[in-house]
């Protein structure tokens, strides 16, 4: 058994969340990072993708739930990423994922809003 990290960093979806009408008919760029820890029942030496996570099947799980149903949060949006991505691939033990939205409606400058969440907890 091996345990290691997979990340993918910045993962750029344009989707519609939000809790104002103006961000479900405008729509924005979301930005993901999602922190991966796997045990792999395969010995990594092998170098066989089915022993691990394919990360392009990764990356497409987290744009299937980015670029799907609206969320009113992104924490909503980030415990969602987390539990597909943990469903999808059983070697996931944990999965870390950040969701950043750079034009949060707020009044004054900010870079982003962003929320970091844990599964499972």
């Amino acid at each position: 058994m091996t345990d290691y990290t997979i990340r993918l960093q910045n993962c750029a979806f344009f989707a519609r969340h939000g809790v104002h009408d103006a961000e479900e008919a405008l729509g924005q760029r979301f930005y993901v990072d999602a922190v991966l820890a796997i045990t792999s029942q395969n010995p990594l030496d092998q170098d066989d993708i089915d022993g691990t996570v394919d990360y392009g099947a990764a990356f497409a799980v987290i744009e299937q739930i980015v670029t799907g149903k609206r969320r009113f949060l992104i924490e909503a949006l980030a415990l969602d990423v987390a539990k597909a991505l943990c469903e999808q691939f059983p070697q996931i033990h944990r999965a870390e994922i950040t969701v950043r939205k750079p034009n949060a409606p707020v009044p004054g400058v900010l870079d982003h809003a962003e929320v970091t969440l844990v599964w499972p907890q």
